[in-house]
């Protein structure tokens, strides 16, 4: 059940790097938890921009594979508090895990396709 369009999405995109960027201050993140959220609005941001869908400026990178991108990235911020050794900060820990459930949910209800029928 493909609910999402790409422009909903691109609206979504927007808003998680605003909150990537909102997150060290809202939350209180130490120095690598923070780091990473502001890399990772860094990167999602570019990601968007160049994605070739309502939202994307420069459409260099066709809107299925920013669908497989996402893919990846949702198991990663679930895994990065692990891998970058901060799992025991409670709350740095919980928001990678919950942004990165949130991504994997809209990364199944996205119609990744509908960009590409437009066309």
């Amino acid at each position: 059940m493909k609910v999402i369009s790409p422009r909903f999405h691109g609206y979504l995109d927007f808003m998680t790097v605003v909150i990537f960027l909102l997150a060290p201050t809202l939350f209180g993140l130490s120095q690598l938890p923070a780091m990473l959220a502001y890399v990772i609005a860094g990167v999602h941001l570019m990601v968007t921009i160049t994605s070739d869908f309502p939202f994307g400026v420069v459409k260099l990178i066709p809107f299925t594979i920013h669908g497989w991108i996402e893919r990846l990235v949702g198991p990663s911020l679930i895994a990065l508090p692990f891998i970058f050794g901060f799992a025991d900060e409670e709350t740095a820990r919980n928001f990678y895990i919950a942004v990165g459930l949130v991504v994997i949910v809209l990364g199944f209800i996205t119609d990744y396709q509908a960009a590409e029928k437009d066309k």
